[in-house]
């Protein structure tokens, strides 16, 4: 089954096709730029480049996997607005995955691990995994300060993904250099059970976690000086 799986929660942007069988995934294709402005005029390019390296058309796509996040709003409506529309246009089921869950499936087995993406505000959004990659705690957003309070009465071992990259001191865990980033390959994976079994495509809600900054007008402006 070919999937493409896509990602904007993060400052990368993130394209990539898997063959999903009973075996396990395959990877075939794959783009990731780091750009946490441009993440509009990139993703669609990549999904275009993906397809057109593995040689497949649209039409050969059994489903998408889309990462909900936690990540900031606008970024992040930009790779699930473009999964819900493929799956409408091609008619093909989508799934949603945690994207800082696919940080604790590919660091299972690296002990307890603190997964955190870059939040702004001088925040990060987190969530902690035991060694078989199960969440345990989040997704919060929180600063690094409280996060780490909550790592440490959680006896987490070591932290991963670019937030913590930002934030290793505050965080006081030793930092595991990879991924940097949710990886497609990981997302694809906790979705495939669903996939094979072709369950009934699901709604891609974000998860936000806190409002957008932008905010509707409480009063109207005068029109007249």
């Amino acid at each position: 089954m070919l999937v493409l799986v896509v990602d904007s929660s993060t400052p990368a942007v993130t394209a990539a096709l898997v063959e999903i069988t009973t075996d396990g995934v395959a990877p075939r294709a794959q783009r990731q730029t780091v750009d946490a402005r441009a993440h509009g005029e990139l993703l669609a390019p990549q999904v275009d480049a993906v397809l057109a390296e593995a040689g497949a058309r649209p039409t050969d796509l059994t489903a998408i996997v889309a990462g909900l996040g936690p990540g900031p709003f606008t970024g992040l409506r930009v790779g699930l607005v473009t999964a819900a529309t493929m799956g409408q246009v091609l008619g093909i089921p989508t799934y949603g995955v945690c994207s800082l869950d696919a940080f604790g499936r590919a660091t299972a087995g690296a002990g307890r691990v603190l997964a955190a993406s870059d939040a702004r505000r001088r925040e990060i959004y987190w969530a902690v995994y035991d060694t078989s990659g199960e969440r345990l705690a989040g997704p919060n957003v929180d600063t690094p300060a409280a996060a780490a309070e909550q790592a440490a009465e959680l006896s987490v071992d070591v932290a991963v993904g670019e937030g913590a990259q930002r934030y290793v001191a505050q965080l006081d865990l030793p930092l595991l250099a990879e991924p940097g980033y949710p990886p497609a390959y990981a997302l694809a994976e906790l979705a495939a059970e669903r996939v094979l079994a072709g369950a009934p495509g699901e709604r891609l809600t974000p998860l936000y976690l806190r409002r957008p900054d932008a905010v509707a007008a409480s009063t109207r402006k005068p029109v007249l000086p």
